[in-house]
């Protein structure tokens, strides 16, 4: 393959110690092409000449750091992914009629935590309702799209008709070819920067359900075990976790107790 830019496996460890560091993530060593067209994005950007010169100015430059998190960062998401997961969700609202607290904690470009807000209202039968839905990410850029709220139509249409009358709103015009999600859900959500790594969140304790799907599989067992602990102290007693299909945490029994399909509730 064509590479314009001076790329080994030397380049290659030196990304992935540094973003190991910043976040805790290990990249697989698969990721490697993805890896080099991702980042040398960034070089053409900013006029670097190679990999050696970007990560030395990454090194003396904070504000590129966020960027070099944005590139590497994995966001892939659709709208009701892992269906199984919601229909539980509007089981345990049913039997669940008082305020509640639910934090998407790794939201990407919104879909997921815009498909926990339809959930809510169509179990609370109305678009005001007892449940602050909590909606984090690393990665800014996606923040900045999950709150837009805007996806391509052909997305939205895999939607059911009825969910597409009373969640979005048709572009038209310039904005024809995309739907946007309506005001009234949006504001259901309040999203925010995390980084799971951090020893303090900006949550609260007192949540009643955490969605965390596909994310720990970037992380080391003593790492996951470390964001799952500071995670699980802030659900309430029989709080939910949810995780993603391709997680197992059933070396964690001290911390949760499987209730199956990758749902697990705090012990």
């Amino acid at each position: 393959m064509d590479r314009p830019f001076a790329y080994s496996h030397k380049e290659f460890e030196a990304v992935r110690q540094k973003i190991r560091q910043l976040t805790g993530i290990n990249l697989a060593d698969s990721k490697d092409s993805m890896v080099y067209s991702r980042l040398s994005r960034r070089l053409r950007a900013l006029g670097h000449q190679s990999f050696q010169q970007y990560l030395a100015f990454l090194d003396t430059n904070k504000e590129e750091t966020e960027h070099f998190i944005n590139a590497l960062t994995t966001n892939l998401t659709s709208f009701f992914r892992e269906a199984h997961h919601f229909e539980a969700l509007a089981s345990f609202l049913e039997s669940h009629s008082g305020p509640l607290t639910i934090w998407c904690a790794a939201c990407s470009s919104g879909e997921e935590p815009y498909s926990i807000a339809m959930t809510c209202a169509e179990a609370r039968g109305c678009l005001k309702h007892n449940i602050s839905i909590l909606a984090s990410d690393i990665d800014s850029k996606m923040l900045d799209k999950a709150k837009a709220g805007i996806y391509p139509i052909a997305q939205v249409e895999k939607l059911s008709l009825a969910r597409r009358k009373q969640f979005f709103h048709k572009g038209k015009g310039a904005n024809s070819g995309h739907a946007r999600v309506i005001p009234e859900l949006r504001n259901n959500i309040q999203f925010f920067q995390e980084n799971l790594l951090h020893n303090h969140y900006k949550v609260k304790p007192g949540i009643d359900i955490i969605f965390c799907r596909n994310v720990m599989i970037y992380f080391d067992k003593p790492t996951q075990e470390i964001i799952l602990k500071r995670m699980l102290a802030l659900l309430k007693p029989k709080g939910w976790y949810i995780a993603g299909h391709s997680e197992n945490f059933s070396h964690l029994t001290h911390l949760m107790r499987p209730m199956g399909k990758t749902i697990y509730q705090v012990v």
